[in-house]
Formats: structure tokens, C-alpha cells, sequence
């Protein structure tokens, strides 16, 4: 890998992955092409900027003729693609802009990759990968007693966000099978970590606590989810990144499936530990049960055998130690807080997505 091409690297999972590959990967050099939509943060690489290694640009991955413009400029050798809407109840109040830009936008980055790769020059002449990052949501919903999700498990997906993820992995491996194109997918589990975006459960409810609001939980609180700390996430990709096989899909998870209800719990614990005296103690009393999402999917699990079979990767994080170290963070970087609230999209989403739920101020 000499140039890598980063889809949405000024997002949460994108700038975590930048600053882990940068440190570990001396000899390449990164292109962030990133639209900088309402969760997209330069902030969090501010401390790269002036690097030789690192140059940002800003643009829409449905832009075909900008994508295909920095694939010659910077001749890029490896795609690493992140940039997507990933939020389920966005999806649900405008598919649209999932459909644009997870289907779309892919299609926009696969035909590049074609166009400059397969038809311009010998795919052979030296390494090339496109890395496609996506989500367990894609397989649906699991019962109480099903066994976890693999990479031969059947595509279900429930939400538009999901199904625009799963159309998005069909184009991939589409391209691979049919152009010969050389991709490999990562399906994740949730995400935590810093400089994640707090419209997702974690950061939510560490700020609401923080700031003695309501801590909204769906339904009954007892949907699962495999959590994966984001650091660990990164190192898996770089896995796949230097020795996945070609047209593969390797599955990526934390090894953990707590309640949404537990994780809330431990955060108000973890919360009540950092802050003793404050007049929120106990945390876990700012919880407020609301309505439930449509369609909330009850649970996902992730059967990581192949991923730590063929290339060696596990989790290096319990929840336990990510959750703490994600605490931590957030306690630690209240300036990035208060720059992500004063954001007026930010305060207009929660308004909407949580006015039918209940008070959560």
C-alpha cells in the first residue's frame, strides 16, 4: 500500500482508522475524501494537518468524475470505504439520502476503482484492494436461542439503512465476480469509541448523564447488540487490509452482547465513579423507558472464527475496558462535546427523533 483513498475519514470509524493506520503504516500515504456532512468532524485530525502523508479533500463519493479525478492524481492503490449514512432512524425518517449515498455512492467509488485500475492499466502491475467497510444489520434479526451471525449467513436486512448496506455489499462482490475487481468486506458489529458522533446509544447517553437528562431507552431496554471498541476495529481492517483473501468477507465483532439496558446501566456506574459528587448520583435514576424504534431488530451476535482463524485478529478490549477508556474520553474532551451540541442539526435531530419518545430533557 503506497496511496490509500479513505471514504469518510472525518467521520467517527474513518478518523479512528486514520490515526491507527498512519501510526502503524509508515510508508503510505492517506487521501481522506470526505463530503463533511453533520457527523463528518475535522477536528479529530486536526494534529495531522502539514503532514506529507496525509491530504484531505472534500467531496461527495457520488461525485464520479471527482472520485475518478483523485483515483489518476494520487494514483491509489487501495480504497478503504467508510463513507456511508449509518444511522437506523435517520433511515427511517428519509431513505433517500441512505440509498443515494450508500448504493449510489459506492457504485460511483467501484466504477473509479474499475475504470483506472482494470481498463487503463494491468490490475497485476502492483497491489490493489478495495475495502469495503459494512455492518451486521445486513443479516437481519436474531432469536433469543439462534446461533450468531457468519459469513455465510443469509442477507435479511430490516431497515433502509441496512438494505441500502446490503445492496452496497452485493455491488462489491458484484464488481469482484464479474470485472475481477480485488475487494474484501468487513461486516461489524456496533462501533464505540471516541469521537463518535452522540446521536448513537454510547455517547448519548454519556452526555445526557453528564448533563442530568433523560437517559432514552427503547422499548424494554433488553435488545442486544455485539459491541466492538473501535481501536479493534481498526487493527481487523489492517488485517484484512495486508493478508485477506481476494473476494472475501471476513465478519468483525467485540465478542460481547450485553443488553441496551446493561450497557446504559454500566455507563451510569462508570459515570457515578468519575463524578461522586454529582447531584445526578445515582445516574442510573435519569432512565426513561420510550416508545420502541419500528422494526427494532431484538438482537445481532457475531461468529469472529474465520477473521481469528485465517488471520489471527480478536478483540484486544472487553466491554468493560473499552467502555471505561470510552468514559474516559468523553470526560476528558468536553470541548469536543460542546462543539458537536452547539450544532444545530444535532439539537433539530434529537428534538425529532425523541419528541414522540418522551421527555429527555
Amino acid at each position: 500500500m503506497q496511496n490509500v483513498l479513505i471514504t469518510g475519514g472525518a467521520g467517527f470509524i474513518g478518523s479512528n482508522f486514520i490515526n491507527y493506520f498512519l501510526k502503524a503504516e509508515t510508508r503510505a500515504r492517506v487521501i481522506n475524501l470526505d463530503a463533511l456532512t453533520y457527523s463528518g468532524n475535522l477536528e479529530n485530525l486536526a494534529h495531522l494537518s502539514g503532514r506529507d502523508d496525509y491530504i484531505f479533500i472534500e467531496g461527495n463519493i457520488c461525485d464520479f468524475e471527482l472520485v475518478l479525478s483523485l483515483f489518476k492524481r494520487y494514483d491509489v492503490d487501495t480504497v478503504v470505504h467508510f463513507a456511508a449514512e449509518t444511522h437506523v432512524d435517520r433511515s427511517i425518517v428519509d431513505p433517500r439520502t441512505f440509498i443515494d449515498t450508500n448504493v449510489m455512492g459506492t457504485y460511483s467509488l467501484l466504477e473509479a476503482a474499475r475504470s483506472v485500475w482494470l481498463k487503463e492499466m494491468n490490475k497485476n502491475e502492483k497491489y490493489k484492494r478495495f475495502h469495503h467497510i459494512s455492518t451486521d444489520e445486513v443479516f437481519g434479526s436474531l432469536n433469543p436461542n439462534d446461533p450468531p451471525f457468519t459469513e455465510k449467513t443469509p442477507y435479511r436486512p430490516n431497515s433502509p439503512y441496512a438494505a441500502s448496506k446490503a445492496a452496497s455489499d452485493h455491488l462489491v462482490l458484484a464488481y469482484s465476480h464479474t470485472y475481477g475487481l480485488p475487494v474484501t468486506i468487513t461486516n461489524c458489529s456496533n462501533n464505540y469509541g471516541p469521537y463518535q458522533y452522540p446521536e448513537k446509544l454510547i455517547p448519548l447517553m454519556i452526555i445526557n448523564a453528564l448533563n442530568g437528562k433523560k437517559l432514552p431507552i427503547y422499548g424494554d431496554g433488553q435488545n442486544i447488540r455485539d459491541w466492538l471498541y473501535v481501536e479493534d476495529h481498526c487493527e481487523a481492517i489492517c488485517r484484512v487490509l495486508e493478508n485477506g483473501k481476494e473476494g472475501e468477507t471476513y465478519i468483525v465483532g467485540g465478542n460481547t452482547q450485553p443488553t441496551n439496558l446493561e450497557v446504559v446501566e454500566t455507563i451510569c456506574d462508570l459515570i457515578d465513579q468519575h463524578k461522586p459528587k454529582s447531584k445526578f448520583v445515582p445516574h442510573q435514576s435519569l432512565i426513561e423507558f420510550v416508545p420502541d424504534r419500528p422494526g427494532h431488530d431484538f438482537r445481532y451476535a457475531m461468529d469472529i472464527s474465520k477473521i481469528t482463524r485465517e488471520l489471527g485478529w480478536q478483540p484486544n478490549h472487553s466491554f468493560d475496558l473499552g467502555l471505561e477508556k470510552t468514559v474516559t474520553w468523553y470526560l476528558s474532551n468536553p470541548e469536543w462535546i460542546n462543539s458537536i451540541q452547539k450544532k444545530k442539526n444535532f439539537q433539530d435531530w434529537i428534538g425529532v427523533n425523541y419528541s414522540t419518545r418522551g421527555d429527555t430533557k
